[in-house]
């Protein structure tokens, strides 16, 4: 069992910056897969960035490409998300998700990952 806890969220006026964090407990964070996934009002939640459990692969949505940075930090039992150049369309609660499964690979859908945090929001202002 996995407990994620994400902070860093906020209000951030358009080109700006923010990084959120996403604190795991337990001893086994090492070995899952991290990823960061947000929900607009009115849409379904969507795949933004992951990091394998490996720390060897990461991935981005397009949309977010060039602009926002995954890291982990083992040690901190943390995953970051660097977000830079936000746009007011970046406006969403964002979630951090773990995925058991030592895979090579980022997964995508929500349903590849087991455990989520509460969220937390970021809003952008144009």
């Amino acid at each position: 069992q996995v407990h994620l806890v994400e902070s860093g969220g906020g209000l951030v006026q358009a080109g700006g910056s923010l990084r959120l964090s996403c604190a795991a407990s337990g001893r086994t964070f090492s070995s899952y897969a991290m990823g960061w996934f947000r929900q607009a009002p009115g849409k379904e939640r969507e795949f933004v960035s992951g990091i394998t459990w490996s720390g060897a692969n990461t991935k981005y949505a397009d949309s977010v490409k060039g602009r926002f940075t995954i890291s982990r930090d083992n040690a901190k039992n943390t995953v970051y998300l660097q977000m830079g150049s936000v746009k007011p369309e970046d406006t969403a609660v964002y979630y951090c998700a773990a995925d058991r499964q030592r895979l090579p690979i980022v997964a995508v859908t929500t349903i590849a990952y087991d455990y989520w945090g509460q969220g937390t929001q970021v809003t952008v202002s144009s």
